[in-house]
């Protein structure tokens, strides 16, 4: 049987950082390496291989150093806290690590039967709208959270928690070493599948390694796509090839139709590169699209606040935004209405606008329609020069210097501090359009 490689993530928190002085993090940590120490001697107990990466490594530096040592047969998951249950993410059109996944999942709860579980879920649905783990390791990979925090009878509950977990990996092992069907870029063992661009059949084929389908670097040159990261590619028989996942984040529709082995790509799409960033424009999903979209997410979103969708298409219509990128926003903001950080849900503040004068308290509005106008109006004033149509409700909209950041991506280091804004909004826009069959 393959070796499995554990690695304890500390964090993935909102801007996507760790912070030491946190009392939460801290013991969330503690929990991680514990719970992590746990599988390990189990999973020995059993007779399986088992290595850790070092504590003190980056998530980059712990799949680079399980790259290093990976070989064929071996598996590779990441544990990391969060304070919503258990989910695992597999790497977006897999539907092999899908099932692996929701092995896992079954197995844990089949000893825990009170962990609250969110699913097996793609990683386009995480923060950035893709996960280091899952698209970098050359292994099949799987990257786990779980909540445990303040949990009553605690060491038995990590305990019981490891005893599913490393039924899970007892099983998933057993399933690759078998099926000898996973490979390391050393060591080729791959099938070749079909590739379809825009409709019609393309003259070269690709390869299907561990699940994850691969296309020519020709084919993406094409396409117009650079790429600079060499750990997204394999070379083979002269040719180099790179996932084909990775196309998305150049707005190319990725699917793979497992039944003829073909992934399909499409560039042709409804809404272009540029289109898709500009904050002044008209949004096209339909009011149908926003309110699935968001229930997809959170099945309570819309308890308190059922006309929002209806509201955001009205308000941004008004002043003539985007309302799909605005409406990408407020999930963001809101974490899809579950308003899991400092607002309130009684504050009607649906983007994080502050207040003026340097006080710490958010803005606060006395309805759900008066917070998304101020919403509209404060990317109107970041994003135009033209005035308002409606009376300005935004408290900080005379602060901004009008028509500074037209683009989405102007938007980080000035709405947020956090540098990678534009792409968490991204991620969630992308999810849209997709659902609405756009992209």
């Amino acid at each position: 049987m393959g070796r499995i490689f554990i690695s304890a993530c500390m964090s993935r928190e909102r801007e996507g950082s760790y912070h030491s002085d946190n009392p939460n993090q801290t013991k969330s940590a503690m929990q991680i390496i514990w719970l992590r120490d746990q599988i390990v001697a189990e999973l020995r107990s059993r007779g399986s291989q088992v290595l850790t990466t070092p504590d003190d490594y980056t998530e980059e530096a712990a799949v680079q150093w399980i790259n290093n040592h990976a070989r064929i047969g071996d598996i590779a998951i990441e544990i990391v806290p969060n304070f919503k249950g258990a989910s695992i993410f597999y790497i977006a059109n897999n539907n092999q690590r899908k099932k692996q996944g929701e092995l896992i999942l079954l197995l844990l709860k089949s000893r825990l039967p009170q962990m609250v579980t969110r699913g097996c879920l793609p990683d386009t649905v995480a923060l950035y709208g893709k996960l280091v783990f899952c698209r970098q390791a050359v292994i099949p990979s799987l990257s786990l959270e779980v909540c445990f925090l303040n949990l009553p009878d605690e060491r038995e509950m990590i305990r019981n928690m490891a005893l599913g977990l490393s039924d899970g990996l007892t099983g998933w092992s057993q399933e690759v070493s078998g099926g000898g069907q996973y490979i390391l870029p050393s060591f080729p063992v791959y099938s070749a599948i079909q590739i379809q661009v825009n409709e019609r059949n393309y003259d070269e084929q690709g390869l299907l390694i561990n699940d994850n389908a691969y296309i020519p670097i020709d084919l993406a040159d094409r396409l117009g796509v650079v790429f600079n990261h060499s750990s997204l590619f394999f070379q083979h028989q002269g040719i180099v090839y790179l996932k084909a996942i990775e196309l998305r984040d150049y707005n190319i529709a990725v699917k793979f139709d497992q039944v003829n082995s073909t992934v399909i790509l499409r560039s042709n799409l409804r809404i272009s590169r540029h289109e898709i960033e500009q904050i002044m424009g008209y949004g096209k999903t339909s009011l149908a699209y926003l309110t699935s979209f968001i229930e997809e997410n959170n099945e309570k979103a819309l308890s308190n606040f059922p006309d929002l969708p209806k509201l955001y298409i009205e308000e941004a219509a008004i002043e003539g935004v985007n309302h799909d990128l605005a409406f990408a926003q407020m999930c963001l903001e809101t974490d899809f209405l579950d308003f899991a950080h400092e607002i309130k849900p009684s504050q009607n503040n649906f983007a994080r606008l502050g207040t003026i004068g340097g006080g710490a308290s958010f803005a606060t509005f006395t309805s759900s329609s008066l917070g998304v106008r101020a919403h509209i109006q404060h990317l109107k004033a970041y994003a135009s020069r033209e005035p308002l149509v409606q009376d300005v409700i935004d408290p900080r909209f005379d602060l901004v210097t009008r028509g500074v950041a037209p683009c989405l991506s102007q938007l980080a280091g000035r709405w947020s501090a956090n540098l990678g804004y534009r792409d968490q909004i991204m991620a969630i826009l992308r999810r849209l359009y997709e659902s609405a069959d756009l992209l």
